[in-house]
């Protein structure tokens, strides 16, 4: 007959309790009940019989190369099978992890914040390695006082050294000049009073590989092209077809008459022939019309570079050799005043970037950084905007990476009204940048940063608690928090505070 194991099972009922008794009574019975189930408890498990202790399994001792077995994971590759998870479940499994950064080769910036390491960036190394990284092109916004002047000045300074060459074509401050002269470059200072002259005309040295048929006509367009950035800057409006006839007829007066003088064209002389009615009329031939007459507007806009307020700057021969190997060349236009309009300063720089254009456009003239600082003051003149865009749109080709300082992200919205041309340029201009380091913003500015570069929320708070030296990055997508480190000797040379000291 089989042993049948008897079983006490102990039960408990809720206590209840008199109604006329007080609290303190009614604790001291739920505390006796307690016991009292303690104690009804014990003797039940002690009543199940159950006196064997558990078997105790001994220690596993495994040779000194690992447990055998494929799941050992010693001498063989670990294979486990895929999850899938949302990054909600990701962050909060792997909270530690952060972005690994744009790898090691390239300009040291600083520290990245969030993964604790160094931070470097060269846009010429990234371009083709990087996911989404379509161009080499910068832009770069902050408040005042951020040290944003301090970053492309920096990014300069060391750039020279990996054997890229900087051209600043308008330095409305004269901040560049001490940079320049300390890396053994070039400053041109170009004002009223001032003895630097620069021919925008100038025709560069031709390119070797390019034949001289082909070099004469390239070099006729550029100049057909400045003439007309220029005519459009001082009239604020688009050329009439007339017009544009009326501007290559007078170009080719210009530069015959400059021939029969062993001597390159000048402004000068462009402007006379379009004051020379009859001449125009002559040269134009049967079917030009009355070129005289539609030349009017053009010759009041061109006086301003001879006789007005820009006279004596681009109306000469030029007094400076433009060289193409110098590390650095900077164009100081901060003279010309910092009034409301910036007329005169776009029209100087238009001429300045001009004369830049040869060493620009040379293929083989190495990586080159093309820096618009106060590029705010850039925004509302379209005819300078579409020099820019051609050049940011041939920047892979030619070697360059144009680097855009501004101080707001809504001053890309002073180009014009939604629709417009300026206004679609200059978000062209922004399209056209891979990378974007924004530094502080007002709070009400925040919402035009987070429109302009689709900024998550998190990116959005950030920016304006970031503080002096610190910016968001966004290269091609992926974002970094960096602080950028200067060295003493950059900190003296890029010092824009001490006249407030």
């Amino acid at each position: 007959m089989p042993h049948r194991r008897t079983t006490t099972n102990a039960t408990a009922s809720a206590l209840f309790t008199p109604h006329g008794i007080n609290r303190a009574q009614r604790r001291t019975l739920r505390k006796q009940a307690a016991r009292a189930e303690a104690r009804a408890r014990a003797a039940a498990d002690t009543a199940t019989g159950q006196d064997s202790a558990e078997a105790v399994f001994p220690d596993a001792v495994y040779p000194p190369a690992g447990r055998p077995g494929p799941a050992s994971a010693r001498g063989s590759r670990l294979t486990l099978p895929a999850h899938r998870m949302t990054t909600a479940v990701a962050s909060g499994a792997y909270p530690f992890l952060a972005e690994g950064g744009l790898g090691a080769d390239g300009i040291y910036i600083g520290r990245d914040l969030h993964a604790e390491g160094s931070f470097v960036f060269d846009p010429f190394a990234l371009y083709g390695k990087v996911d989404g990284f379509t161009n080499p092109n910068l832009l770069l916004a902050g408040v005042i006082g951020q040290g944003k002047s301090a970053l492309a000045k920096s990014l300069a300074l060391r750039s020279v050294a990996f054997g890229y060459r900087v051209y600043i074509p308008c330095d409305p401050k004269g901040e560049w000049t001490p940079v320049a002269q300390a890396l053994g470059g070039t400053a041109i200072a170009l004002g009223p009073g001032l003895p630097g002259r620069l021919n925008p005309l100038d025709a560069a040295p031709r390119p070797h590989s390019v034949a001289e048929a082909e070099w004469e006509s390239e070099v006729r367009k550029r100049r057909l092209l400045l003439l007309g950035s220029l005519a459009r800057t001082v009239l604020g409006r688009d050329l009439l077809p007339m017009e544009h006839t009326v501007l290559d007829v007078a170009l080719g007066i210009a530069v015959a008459q400059a021939a029969a003088r062993a001597r390159p064209p000048l402004l000068g002389d462009v402007a006379h022939a379009l004051a020379d009615g009859p001449g125009l009329d002559l040269a134009g031939g049967l079917l030009a019309g009355r070129l005289g007459d539609a030349a009017r507007d053009l010759a009041h806009a061109m006086r301003r570079l001879v006789h007005g307020d820009l006279a004596g700057m681009f109306d000469a021969p030029s007094t400076s050799m433009f060289d193409p190997y110098a590390p650095v060349l900077s164009i100081d236009l901060s003279r010309l005043g910092a009034g409301a309009d910036d007329t005169a300063l776009v029209l100087a720089m238009t001429c300045a970037s001009a004369w830049m254009e040869a060493a620009l456009t040379d293929p083989y003239g190495g990586r080159r950084w093309v820096i618009y600082d106060e590029a705010w003051r850039l925004m509302r003149h379209p005819a300078l905007l579409m020099r820019m865009q051609a050049q940011w749109k041939l920047s892979r080709g030619l070697g360059i990476a144009n680097l855009m300082v501004i101080h707001r992200l809504s001053d890309l919205l002073t180009a014009g009204d939604a629709g417009s041309q300026g206004r679609a340029l200059a978000e062209g201009l922004l399209a056209d940048c891979s990378t974007r380091v924004i530094y502080r913003q007002e709070t009400d500015q925040l919402p035009a940063a987070a429109s302009l570069l689709g900024l998550t929320s998190v990116e959005s708070g950030a920016l304006s608690h970031l503080t002096r030296g610190r910016g968001l990055w966004k290269v091609a997508g992926r974002s970094f928090v960096v602080q950028h480190h200067l060295h003493p000797h950059e900190q003296s040379l890029f010092d824009t505070d001490a006249r407030f000291r």
